[in-house]
Parts: C-alpha cells; structure tokens; sequence
C-alpha cells in the first residue's frame, strides 16, 4: 500500500454504516477529481489500528472543525463497528481488463476491505431491451460498450463499490447528470458484479 489517505468527511452520515461511509468518502473524493478519469483502487484500513501503527499520521487524519478526534473514528457509543479509512493503491494498469487485473491481487492482512471507483455508461432500464441479441454475450463486450456509447439515452455514471472481509457491501452510484452528493445513490447490490469481482480478491 501506499500512503495517499483520504481524510473521511462524513460529521453528517455518523448515523449510516462504517462502509458506507467509506464509500460515500470516496465518491466525494473522486467528484472533486473531475470526470473522464481512470478508475481507482483502495484499500479500506480500520482507523484506530492505522493510527496505533502510524501515529505520525494522527494530524492528517483529524478533519476540521473537530475537537482532535481521530478522522472516521466511531463516536463513543457507536456500535456499528470499526470506521475505516480509504488507501489509495498506484494506478491501475491501462492495458489490462478490470477483471483480469482484480483477479491478481492479494491483500494482506491489516487490509479490512477494498473499494474501486470508475466510470461508465449505462442505459435506463427501459431502453435495457433495446440492446441486440447478438451483443448479449460476453465476447461482445467490447461491440456492447460502442452501441451504449451511440445510445441517445446513454447515462453517464461513477460507480463506486466497496467490500469487506467479513462479506459487507455497499455501492454509490452518482451520475454526471445529477452531479451532487444529494443526488446520490447507495445500496448493496446496486452493482453486484463488481462486488463479487471485489470480494474475490479476500479469497484464499
């Protein structure tokens, strides 16, 4: 791993899970990045244990405006478990498919999850049924992405997706239409695919 942390700003979400808070850190980070960029990789490591084994990280991970509290660390009284804190990890290959490339990782054991943040194009639901028979499979990938792309209702769309070891999942789903973090959705199996290709990368 290396060391580009993401200060979590989430004062306003102490209510939802620690992951989705991760993830929502995430896609904020990537938002304020622009569009039209590679997707990115992270490793999710619970905060306290970080800061106990990285103490000269303590001061770039108290975010503004709070007493010295150690960034996404739950208040006390909080049961929802360990918060966590997104790691990024050097760029992905570009020549290299996402599924090939997830398929070759191996975390070690202080990594308590991964996210992954890209962008892509989807269709409404509706036009789904639109799509040729013959680009239905797999092989044809790549035809597939060329016809959503002409699609004039083609949305354009950044997923972020993070797992846990212990099987907890969670997704954001913002569009570049709506490009505001009220109008952002979260939900564990708003993209399954990637999740199960995320998960895999805890297994042995």
């Amino acid at each position: 791993m290396d060391n580009t942390h993401l200060d979590p700003r989430g004062t306003g979400r102490m209510d939802s899970a620690p992951l989705t808070r991760a993830v929502l850190d995430i896609d904020s980070y990537a938002a304020g990045l622009g569009w039209d960029l590679p997707a990115r990789l992270f490793a999710l490591v619970d905060t306290v244990r970080l800061r106990e084994h990285q103490p000269e990280l303590a001061d770039r991970l108290a975010p503004e405006g709070t007493g010295g509290e150690a960034a996404g660390e739950a208040p006390p009284g909080d049961a929802s478990g360990p918060a966590y804190t997104p790691v990024e990890q050097d760029e992905l290959p570009p020549d290299v498919p996402l599924d090939e490339f997830l398929a070759t990782i191996a975390w070690p054991e202080a990594v308590d999850g991964c996210a992954l943040t890209l962008e892509r194009l989807m269709l409404p639901p509706g036009a789904e049924a639109e799509v040729p028979q013959e680009l239905r499979g797999e092989e044809n990938a790549e035809a597939l992405g060329a016809w959503v792309a002409g699609h004039p209702q083609r949305q354009e769309v950044r997923m972020t997706v993070g797992v846990l070891r212990s099987g907890a999942r969670e997704a954001a789903i913002r569009l570049r239409a709506k490009d505001s973090d009220q109008e952002v959705l979260t939900g564990r199996d708003l993209v399954p695919g990637l999740a199960e290709a995320l998960a895999a990368t805890f297994e042995e």
